[in-house]
């Protein structure tokens, strides 16, 4: 199959390509390839004439999107309706990333593909307004939520964990925050055989298993074996921009039905990520 990926040199992107390219011919394309926040990627998606699209490409900073809530709209909202009308011309089907942050966190348990969104923040608003798109403009669609991501070609929490303990011997992280991490290569690999199916419609995937910030924090410390203590603290210690949803646990319902295979728990993904990132053995 011919796929084309947006986003293909972000965090996720990048492993995606690798996942596919043994299996299908793949176009990675990037912000300096075109924005897809003007009208005109359209007709330049459209013309690459591909099976598929797979749109990675997105403004992720949550506290980026609160400050500059244009911004996030035009890549979240516009840009996903702009790939989202070159597959309608096209008549292919898309598969669209979204995140656990459409989710109020207000449950208790984990949330099924059918709840309600309720999103908090500018960045959940318009990764559902990206979500809106889809739904709106095509029949044929993957719409994937995911959470916490991590992985080895980008910026992400547990990296950013792994430098501050290792230089400073002491880091402080939120422990009312309780949500599902999630190696990309896992995520990855299930999004490799989703596409390969014609079962469309909304899924939830991340690593199974839950934890907070703090554990999560504690558990990526211990594995690779740096001497630093890990303290928890409450969100109001820590203030930023966007209030984070305070639970936000994915129930992978919908995959587990449907391809009888559930992610692994997140402390495995996490062992590779480290042993990949750090080369320890644990």
């Amino acid at each position: 199959m011919q796929i084309l990926v947006t986003g293909a040199k972000g965090m996720l992107g990048t492993d995606l390509c690798a996942e596919l390219s043994a299996q299908h011919q793949i176009t990675g394309v990037d912000i300096g390839d075109f924005d897809l926040s003007q009208k005109k990627a359209v007709k330049a998606i459209a013309d690459l004439n591909h099976q598929l699209v797979v749109h990675c490409a997105a403004m992720t900073d949550v506290d980026g999107c609160e400050s500059d809530p244009d911004k996030a709209y035009l890549v979240n909202g516009l840009g996903t309706r702009h790939a989202a009308l070159a597959c309608q011309k096209l008549d292919i089907p898309m598969l669209y990333l979204s995140t656990d942050f459409v989710f109020d966190g207000a449950k208790r348990e984990p949330y099924y593909e059918w709840d309600s969104p309720n999103p908090l923040g500018h960045y959940g608003r318009s990764k559902l307004a990206g979500e809106m798109e889809v739904r709106d403009l095509l029949k044929k669609f993957y719409i994937v939520r995911t959470s916490w991501l991590f992985g080895i070609n980008g910026k992400n929490f547990v990296a950013s964990i792994l430098k501050k303990a290792r230089e400073t011997g002491s880091v402080k992280v939120v422990d009312d925050q309780t949500g599902s991490p999630t190696y990309t290569r896992d995520l990855c690999n299930a999004l490799s055989m989703l596409i390969q199916s014609d079962l469309y419609g909304v899924y939830h995937l991340s690593n199974s298993g839950s934890c907070t910030w703090h554990q999560l924090a504690k558990k990526a410390v211990e594995l690779a074996g740096i001497k630093a203590e890990v303290l928890p603290i409450k969100s109001h210690e820590y203030p930023t921009p966007t209030k984070r949803p305070a639970y936000s646990v994915l129930n992978n319902f919908a995959w587990t039905k449907d391809f009888k295979i559930p992610l692994r728990p997140w402390e495995e993904g996490l062992k590779d990520y480290i042993r990949e990132t750090m080369h320890v053995q644990c």
